[in-house]
């Protein structure tokens, strides 16, 4: 097709991918042009600001690194993430608002652990944290054999791959949950974290005076054949930024019963105060499949 003026843009582009042979991907990229141009025709995008976008596109790329995913970032900041990940666990059903985003520092082969075990690996201040989770399937029949992968930042603000000052795979851990469903494990409180803005994310996000935190949470991912592996976070009910959650990542089914003591804890050496964790994790039946790691 010959372009005449440009309201004729976007049908030649869709005619051009009409016998692209995978219905699927052809259904996506047709939805993608039209969307895409819609959206330029609306704001009436300027050359400049179409340079603009393209840079921040090939900036995010180029700040990707083994340790540092920028591209998922930017979905995150956009709420593009957490949309996704609603729109594909449960719909309708009790884990449908349970999973959350996978982040951008997940890694691959945490340590396996014993349950009970301390996932810290170096000196990590903070206040202990004793969790105890159980993992059930929708009618609420505990699953044992899930492992249950753990992570988090430490309560200085930053993951172990982050911080030069953090044994390698510290505040990480892979448990197994027993015939009960149960599992069980030490720790320490997390505290809320900003996330990386040295790049186009963090242009974005102080372009529109957002502010960069995350509420204090645990991540974990639970993986057992013939279940849909379950990717989520737990939220520290206390922490300020609950509501303003840069990543728009907390439901409120994420939101965990962090308990303050006072009293001795389970482990003398823990000191006081201490806190504890219960949470329940709900496994719906599926395909087991493990994501693809953003980072090292």
């Amino acid at each position: 097709m010959i372009i005449k003026r440009e309201e004729d843009v976007t049908a030649a582009v869709v005619s051009a991918m009409a016998d692209t042979p995978d219905a699927r991907l052809r259904g996506i990229t047709e939805a993608l042009v039209r969307h895409l141009h819609a959206f330029a025709a609306e704001v009436r995008l300027t050359e400049d600001e179409w340079e603009m976008g393209l840079d921040a596109l090939i900036r995010s790329g180029k700040a990707c690194t083994d340790t540092h995913n920028e591209m998922i970032l930017m979905s995150d900041v956009l709420g593009l993430s957490t949309l996704v990940c609603l729109m594909n666990n449960g719909a309708g059903g009790p884990t449908e608002t349970a999973a959350a985003l996978l982040g951008p520092f997940w890694r691959m082969h945490s340590p396996r652990m014993e349950n009970g075990g301390s996932i810290l690996r170096s000196q990590t201040p903070g206040p202990a944290l004793f969790m105890r989770g159980q993992v059930v399937d929708t009618d609420g029949n505990p699953i044992p054999g899930v492992d249950v992968d753990i992570w988090q930042a430490s309560p200085v603000g930053m993951y172990e791959n982050q911080d030069p000052g953090q044994a390698d795979m510290n505040l990480r851990g892979k448990f197994t949950t027993d015939a009960e469903g149960r599992f069980w494990l030490r720790s320490v409180k997390p505290a809320g974290y900003p996330v990386p803005t040295d790049g186009p994310a963090g242009d974005l996000l102080k372009a529109q005076k957002r502010h960069p935190y995350r509420p204090a949470h645990i991540h974990a991912l639970l993986f057992k054949e013939g279940f849909k592996t379950l990717v989520t976070q737990v939220f520290v009910d206390d922490d300020e930024n609950l509501e303003t959650d840069v990543v728009f990542g907390v439901t409120e089914a994420l939101v965990g019963d962090f308990r303050k003591h006072d009293d001795a804890p389970p482990e003398p050496e823990a000191g006081t105060p201490w806190y504890s964790l219960e949470h329940r994790f709900v496994m719906m039946k599926g395909e087991a499949k493990l994501p693809v790691p953003p980072i090292k």
